[in-house]
């Protein structure tokens, strides 16, 4: 158990030190090939590097046994060139800090050494996850279809839970438009877009519904031109995180039909959904499997958490397949000056990690068996 840890330290060392914000593609690609180099020396195999508007992600495909499994995470970080400078990667009284560690340099290195070895395993690692994954979305869904789990290994919520649930996201602009008038002389001869965008913020605010979980919050606005002038155009943007799809097309549709609440205004909207819930259906069973592999291990059970944040299991959950999410590093501090990993949690987070891959493995290598009454070629 030390030696594996002593690698997995050094492992992440390596990668933490090379920064990798998602704006950079330089940095992203300088990252992708430290990633690789990594990945290569645990798994035995090197990376397909796949390119998608300028950024680059990795796939490597384990053993030449069709892909079962799908271990899920992303080497980009929300730090900035120069952040090592001042949050140098360091480990003291067991606990490991440096920029991207928790989110989520950590989990990769898991997902190398709970890999090696085994046939029938698909590990991505996306380059552009920070910024929502603009480039990697199809990448993640395709991969995603042809898996019969998706094992994400983001890090994990207080305490060490799994991330069962995460809402899903939405993203819109609401676009007002009115009649510019002197505001002095003649407001009435004008339609105050600002009038108009309070009452399209009231409308969109009242769509929230705190008892389902659903948030849905106006956030940067803007309107008008110069003091004295009654605005002849406004927006501002809405965000929306919602548990369930039901709920995320119930607020679509009602945003979709906003209505001008003053004579000669006009709405227009933009945007949509940008990632589907992670509903706790798609998890339930992986969360009970881990339950009952932790106890055979005689390790702690790890809780379950529902989350606000996004990650692309929201996406691996959205085609159907079934998502458990963090299961990276334990720790917090997530894109602060606090970011850190316990590092006595890494090696049984990571061998329970390798039992649950091994048991899907097996899973799925087993057939089903026949229907009474059926016969089977």
């Amino acid at each position: 158990m030390a030696d594996l840890l002593d690698e997995v330290l050094a492992d992440v060392r390596t990668l933490v030190e090379c920064e990798s914000p998602s704006a950079d593609l330089a940095a992203v690609a300088r990252s992708a090939e430290v990633v690789a180099r990594v990945g290569t020396a645990r798994l035995g195999v090197a990376p397909e590097r796949i390119v998608l508007d300028g950024r680059t992600h990795l796939r490597w495909r384990l053993g030449p046994a069709p892909s079962r499994v799908l271990l899920l995470g992303h080497h980009d970080t929300v730090w900035p060139l120069g952040s090592l400078a001042e949050h140098p990667y360091g480990v003291e009284d067991g606990v490991l800090r440096g920029p991207g560690c928790f989110d989520m340099k950590v989990g990769l290195v898991m997902a190398f050494h709970a890999a090696a070895g085994l046939d029938g395993v698909t590990l991505l690692v996306t380059g552009d996850e920070e910024l929502g994954s603009p480039s990697s979305r199809e990448l993640v869904e395709e991969e995603a279809r042809a898996a019969t789990a998706a094992l994400v290994l983001e890090a994990s919520a207080d305490g060490g839970a799994l991330k069962t649930e995460r809402k899903g996201v939405s993203l819109y602009e609401v676009r007002v438009f009115g009649l510019a008038a002197h505001a002095g002389l003649e407001p009435e001869r004008g339609v105050n877009a600002t009038e108009e965008l309070a009452h399209q913020v009231l409308a969109v605010s009242a769509l929230a519904d705190p008892a389902a979980g659903t948030t849905v919050t106006a956030t940067a606005a803007r309107a008008g031109t110069t003091t004295n002038t009654v605005p002849a155009a406004g927006s501002f943007a809405v965000d929306v995180r919602a548990r369930t799809a039901a709920e995320q097309q119930r607020v679509h549709r009602a945003i979709g039909a906003l209505a001008p609440a003053l004579p000669g205004a006009r709405v227009e909207v933009a945007g949509g959904v940008n990632r589907p819930p992670l509903e706790a259906a798609s998890s339930a069973a992986l969360h009970r499997r881990v339950l009952t592999i932790a106890s055979r291990l005689g390790l702690p059970a790890p809780g379950s958490a529902a989350v606000g944040g996004a990650s692309d299991g929201n996406f691996t959950a959205g085609v159907g397949t079934p998502t458990l999410d963090g299961l990276g590093a334990v720790g917090g501090g997530a894109h602060a000056a606090d970011e850190h990993v316990l590092v006595g949690e890494v090696p049984g987070r990571t061998a329970l990690l390798r039992a649950l891959v091994e048991e899907l493995l097996a899973d799925s290598a087993t057939p089903a068996p026949a229907a009474p009454g059926h016969d089977h070629p």
